[in-house]
């Protein structure tokens, strides 16, 4: 984990991979509870069985799935100590060039590309997320995510 002091500390890193996650592993309960909580239960997720002889082998995450991780890879490799709160603020893109599979490790890579100050002497912060599969060759989601962090 990288532990910064302050927000302005964490602004002079734009331009940088500031943040590596740790690996999660993607658990076919984890899939089953997204599946209930959005109402997505198409059966490439849910259905194990039929999963196993469709395109992909077995089922996979969904990819919004992957994408509501991006709190959990931030909080897992990322502190600034002087700082009472962060939000959500955005996404600007967000693509899933690979498919996740159950049971897949991932984790993130997080390089900041943008830092703008903002009201309470807060900043925007714009990053870009990467997030990998152990042992595959493309990213499983390329994310820019905006977020908002206040002293």
């Amino acid at each position: 984990m990288k532990t910064l002091q302050t927000l302005s500390e964490l602004a002079a890193l734009v331009g940088q991979e500031v943040a590596l996650s740790d690996w999660i592993t993607i658990t076919q309960e984890q899939v089953n509870l997204f599946a209930q909580a959005t109402g997505d239960d198409q059966w490439i997720h849910v259905d194990v069985e039929k999963a196993r002889a469709g395109p992909f082998g077995g089922p996979i995450a969904h990819g919004y799935l992957t994408l509501s991780l991006l709190p959990k890879f931030f909080i897992s490799s990322l502190k600034i100590v002087e700082t009472r709160m962060g939000v959500n603020y955005g996404l600007n893109k967000v693509r899933f060039p690979a498919p996740v599979p159950v049971g897949s490790r991932l984790r993130a890579h997080m390089k900041l590309i943008k830092c703008e100050p903002i009201d309470q002497g807060g900043f925007q912060m714009t990053w870009e997320v990467t997030v990998e599969r152990e042992g595959g060759t493309k990213p499983v989601c390329v994310a820019e995510s905006m977020a908002r962090y206040y002293p």
